[in-house]
């Protein structure tokens, strides 16, 4: 997907490309995260789909839980899912950041290069 690099910097419309290729796909792995917490909450805990799906975001947005979970299974899942969140986060952020710290090392690597050429 990236240059290898020897190879020149790629231009800026390809690296545009990247970057919505790679915020597509962090966005459906939010919405696989956001549909599984859902459907957790409302068959796990008996939340209503509006009170799950506040949940789930409010989790996956690292801000923490809203409703009380009052049985065992719940509080499982909802800790659980927490984790499973954390990590969520963890990979969206390296995807969507992955572009633009790979350019920013090509560079950097560019940079070196023309260094060590020049007598």
């Amino acid at each position: 997907m990236f240059e290898h690099h020897r190879q020149p910097l790629a231009p800026l419309p390809t690296f545009i490309r990247r970057m919505a290729a790679c915020f597509i796909v962090s966005q459906c792995i939010a919405a696989v995260a956001l549909s599984v917490g859902m459907l957790g909450y409302h068959n796990i805990a008996g939340l209503d789909w509006v009170d799950s799906f506040q949940n789930a975001a409010m989790i996956l947005a690292g801000m923490g839980p809203v409703d009380h979970m009052s049985t065992t299974a719940a509080k499982l899942f909802a800790g659980s899912y927490a984790i499973f969140c954390g990590l969520s986060l963890i990979t969206i952020m390296g995807i969507v950041l992955a572009p633009v710290l790979h350019r920013i090392m090509h560079k950097l690597h560019l940079a070196d290069e023309d260094v060590d050429e020049k007598p």
